[in-house]
């Protein structure tokens, strides 16, 4: 296995099993310095990628349109019509079915949703899903039952869930979801553990989870690959890669 990133495994198929690079990333409406978050983006090399905070308004899909062409990906679903989370996937993937899915609305929040898709690299089948949860406690905890659901239901073997958690590994909502899944940070720790915030990192409140079955090879906030410089002004939070080995379907 090729590791060119600071030990970080390169995208691979293998027989019997795909190596898949995931990026898990808020991205804050793309806000900020978007030239910054495409270098960032491109300088991970992901297969597939699980945002919160995509543009969700005014000519939302055009903003969506530009970020995959600065990224050389493709849009999968998700967006406005699943309350901010999106995914991109590069061509290595096959797309099967994409669901964008709308939670409870708790009166005085704000709406949230899951992005969702099933989708086949080098062999392997794999159900991915991106969130972004709630900044209330409670709803939180409901969301995490949501999302465990949504995967159960998925009808795939192996899956990746990632986002923006708004809660610490201590949290009820954190650890309901590091009981179902591999919480892929504590696996096998690379790179940075804190997302937040860039200037200041201090908290790790975005992750991403894989079911069992599913290899860890890595997994932290990619410093040694983006530029310092464009990981501060490209969001309000770094982003989470992982490389995972899925076997095939």
């Amino acid at each position: 296995m090729t590791t060119p990133d600071g030990g970080l495994p390169a995208s691979a198929t293998e027989s019997g099993s795909a190596v898949i690079r995931v990026l898990s990333y808020n991205i804050r409406s793309m806000r900020d310095d978007n030239a910054a978050l495409a270098r960032v983006i491109r300088a991970c090399a992901p297969d597939l990628v699980l945002i919160q905070e995509a543009p969700r308004f005014f000519r939302w899909r055009k903003a969506a349109a530009r970020l995959a062409a600065a990224t050389d990906l493709v849009i999968l679903g998700g967006g406005a019509t699943a309350a901010g989370p999106m995914l991109l996937c590069s061509l290595r993937a096959t797309v099967e079915q994409t669901e964008d899915v709308l939670l409870p609305l708790t009166p005085g929040l704000h709406r949230r949703g899951f992005a969702t898709a099933v989708v086949r690299i080098g062999g392997a089948r794999i159900g991915v899903l991106s969130a972004h949860l709630s900044l209330q406690e409670a709803e939180r905890y409901e969301q995490t039952g949501a999302l465990l659901d949504r995967l159960a239901g998925m009808g795939v073997d192996h899956a990746i869930a990632g986002g923006d958690l708004n809660e610490r590994p201590d949290g009820r909502g954190f650890r309901r979801l590091a009981g179902a899944l591999q919480d892929c940070w504590e696996v096998a720790p690379w790179g940075g553990e804190f997302t937040s915030t860039p200037a200041d990192p201090h908290q790790r409140i975005d992750a991403i989870f894989a079911t069992a079955g599913v290899e860890v090879l890595g997994c932290g906030v990619p410093l040694g690959l983006a530029a310092p410089a464009d990981l501060r002004t490209a969001t309000d939070h770094l982003p989470v890669l992982a490389a995972l080995r899925v076997p095939g379907a």
